[in-house]
């Protein structure tokens, strides 16, 4: 089969790449918008299947990979930040805070789709101002959910404990990427 990543996050091809598999990265297009009548729990798996959905029709060899993640304070997402004071906004309503975040994954063919969704319980120690304005101008973390990359500074500086995987924070649950393709019949 002849793998395709329909993202361009430069963190879920490095783990793809980790899992040992060779594939090719696509574009796809559409506007990432759900329902408000979603549960939390299920917009990122939603999104996941309508990017999926949105790629053109596959070849018999093919098969596509879409996921989006998702961080969520209670039942307030906290998506990409417009700019930096978006950002600020968002840091300030996870510090101190558990939160969590959900990544889902659509795995497509020409002939099946199946989609999985992932959770993970972050929890944050408090930020302040001076941290928050140092993590904003240094890592400039505006093409990720919830405003913050838990591979870069503020993971490794803040968060205080992760339940569940890591890599579903990061925005791919390899686990489960590797389970279905695996299993893939």
């Amino acid at each position: 089969m002849k793998i395709l990543l329909a993202s361009q996050s430069p963190r879920r091809k490095e783990l793809l790449l980790g899992l040992g598999y060779d594939f090719e990265t696509v574009p796809v297009v559409c506007d990432e918008i759900y329902p408000e009548t979603l549960d939390v729990k299920e917009i990122a798996q939603y999104l996941s299947e309508l990017k999926a959905n949105a790629f053109r029709q596959l070849e018999k060899d093919e098969i596509l990979i879409t996921a989006d993640t998702i961080v969520a304070v209670g039942n307030e997402v906290l998506g990409k930040p417009r700019d930096a004071d978006h950002a600020k906004e968002m840091i300030r309503k996870l510090s101190g805070q558990t939160h969590e975040v959900y990544t889902g994954i659509t795995l497509r063919t020409s002939e099946k789709t199946v989609s999985r969704t992932d959770v993970a319980l972050v929890e944050i120690e408090e930020v302040g101002d001076e941290e928050i304005d140092f993590y904003i101008e240094r890592c400039r973390p505006f093409d990720k959910a919830g405003s913050y990359g838990v591979q870069e500074w503020f993971g490794m500086a803040k968060i205080k404990k992760i339940e569940g995987s890591f890599y579903t924070v990061m925005g791919l649950p390899t686990h489960l990427i590797y389970q279905l393709l695996r299993d893939w019949q």
